[in-house]
């Protein structure tokens, strides 16, 4: 098994700091468009449950169903509050995320990251030494900006 390379030096790590900007940068999780978009599914899903429920048809589906409904519909509203109110953060010992559980890695944990600029989501997916990724979303330029950065210096060495 070929052992991983570790992660940038020192004097590397520290003119990455110096590019991405003063520290710490800090910026919501995910962009805009993608939140009110959320918030417009989220509203349209719940119309429909209580158009349906309050229909003939609403009558006639089993509580047992109607109960998996409502309690999927409530995870799905915490997961779009979770969304409207992430914050990304990059100081000058890691990087953290609010999320259901806060994710966070330390510079020194990260061997290898990855830019991933997606349509609905620009994320950072950093392998740690323990080998579990952590991926972190960018909503606005600056964090976005800093991802790139943070990839590159980063970067598997061969």
């Amino acid at each position: 098994m070929v052992p991983h390379p570790p992660g940038p030096l020192a004097d590397e790590h520290s003119l990455l700091i110096e590019q991405i900007g003063p520290l710490p940068i800090r910026g919501k999780a995910w962009p805009t468009w993608i939140k009110v978009l959320a918030v417009i599914i989220m509203v349209m899903i719940g119309i429909q449950i209580v158009y349906t429920a309050s229909g003939p048809i609403g009558h006639s589906i089993s509580p047992m169903v109607s109960g998996s409904i409502i309690l999927c519909f409530l995870g799905l509203v915490v997961l779009t509050r979770y969304m409207l109110v992430s914050v990304t953060t990059i100081t000058e010992t890691g990087i953290q995320q609010s999320w259901l559980g806060r994710r966070e890695v330390a510079w020194e944990d990260i061997q290898f990251a990855k830019f991933v600029p997606l349509l609905a989501s620009k994320r950072l997916i950093c392998f740690t030494r323990r080998g579990r990724p952590v991926s972190f979303q960018a909503g606005t330029r600056e964090l976005q900006t800093a991802f790139a950065y943070i990839s590159l210096v980063y970067r598997r060495r061969r």
